[in-house]
């Protein structure tokens, strides 16, 4: 009996998370479909595109200029170790648009959206502003997650693209002002080495991380206990989910675009 303590704990654990996995896979389908359903509320999706979009640039404009600097600074230094300090332009260019841009940019929207639509809408949870909203004959899924989850699919790619510009434009400062490289050699190699499906994959890779992001904190809002420690669980679960999902979901993908 002491043996089978320790493997039924860890079948129940396991069980718990498949479970868990299932709630929010069926969940993101039934967002998905409120999604293609009307009615549509246009109000809730302008506020969900200013939120995610808009308001999320400054944090994501100075993520990516700070991170391309070290990114020129670092593979500048490791080059020189073997005389090839002329392929900043080109790493710099590929790290940030195929990896470093989405993932950062995923992360920090995880780390500011994720957590504020997950505490909004536990708290509403709490206050029974959702079964309002059901009194209403309003549907919560509808009007609260549907919205949320259209627009970060719709906008975290523009915001994948902005940081991939801003993050080169930081290893570029960095080259030409510290590095000693010209400014017209150094753009000219970062064009001729990009590829469009360099740039193609990384919106792909935005529009995924946004979707998971914004599913994420509607799941853990709408899931959430009752109660203050059900609020904070939520918004601190919701992060925890949308940054390892993220970073699941950049290995899948880079796996898929190699082998395309």
């Amino acid at each position: 009996m002491t043996l089978l303590s320790p493997l039924g704990a860890l079948g129940g654990a396991v069980l718990a998370a498949l479970g868990a996995v299932g709630r929010a896979t069926l969940f993101a389908l039934d967002a998905l479909g409120h999604i293609l359903r009307p009615p549509f509320y246009g109000r809730e999706f302008a506020l969900a595109l200013l939120q995610i979009g808009w308001l999320s640039l400054p944090v994501v404009g100075l993520t990516a200029v700070f991170t391309g600097g070290a990114l020129a600074l670092q593979i500048y230094a490791g080059g020189a170790r073997f005389n090839a300090e002329a392929v900043v332009p080109q790493i710099v260019a590929i790290g940030m648009v195929r990896e470093l841009g989405p993932v950062l940019v995923g992360l920090m929207i995880a780390a500011r959206v994720t957590s504020s639509i997950a505490a909004e809408i536990a708290t509403m949870k709490v206050t029974e502003q959702i079964d309002a909203l059901v009194t209403l004959s309003t549907h919560p899924m509808k009007y609260l997650v549907a919205p949320r989850v259209l627009a970060a699919l719709l906008v975290v790619p523009g915001l994948v693209a902005v940081g991939d510009v801003i993050g080169i434009a930081g290893g570029y400062a960095v080259a030409t002002l510290s590095l000693g490289f010209t400014p017209a050699v150094y753009l000219r190699n970062t064009v001729d080495f990009l590829e469009m499906w360099d740039v193609l994959s990384s919106l792909i890779k935005g529009c995924a991380f946004g979707g998971i992001a914004a599913l994420m904190g509607c799941y853990f809002g709408m899931m959430s206990g009752r109660g203050a420690q059900g609020v904070g669980r939520a918004t601190k679960g919701s992060v925890e989910a949308a940054a390892v999902l993220i970073l699941a979901a950049n290995f899948l993908l880079t796996g898929v675009f190699f082998s395309l």
